[in-house]
């Protein structure tokens, strides 16, 4: 029996800020993982072709992606995983919306991408934070949030 070895990539989705007041409205809405998936196929194919595509397609998949940090782990066969690391970086826009796409972290086992992702998700909520100049005592809804978010992410299967 030959087990299939994958790489996963922990990536963060920064927005990018609308030019024109009048655009902020569009940039609000939220991404989903079929739209992650969507624009992640078509920057495979757009810079590898259907050759880059053929090798990553039947392995790529989105298990989790997260509306409010923007953070998303994607599965992908070992072999071809740097084809989808460079399409990652390379992607600009998704359904339209523009990101900048920053791969947070690359392991060979879920277990250590979810130890990434739940690190990462803690260190987006103590920028927000600071960023609003909270005391360090204060409750918030950041608290219930990375509970929630460390038990999704603990629970996905490989």
């Amino acid at each position: 029996m030959v087990r299939f070895k994958n790489r996963w990539l922990l990536v963060e989705f920064l927005p990018v800020p609308a030019p024109v007041p009048g655009r902020a409205s569009a940039a609000q809405q939220e991404i989903t993982s079929k739209q992650i998936w969507a624009a992640l196929k078509q920057s495979v194919i757009t810079h590898f072709g259907d050759t880059g595509w053929g090798a990553v397609g039947s392995s790529l998949t989105i298990k989790y992606f997260s509306p409010r940090t923007n953070l998303c782990i994607i599965r992908v066969a070992r072999d071809p995983h740097k084809i989808a690391w460079a399409s990652v970086t390379l992607m600009n826009a998704i359904d339209g919306r523009r990101y900048i796409p920053h791969v947070v972290h690359v392991s060979g086992t879920i277990k250590q991408a979810q130890l990434a992702a739940i690190r990462h998700n803690r260190e987006i909520v103590a920028r927000y934070r600071a960023r609003a100049k909270l005391p360090a005592g204060y409750q918030d809804s950041y608290e219930e949030y990375l509970q929630t978010s460390a038990q999704e992410i603990e629970a996905l299967q490989d």
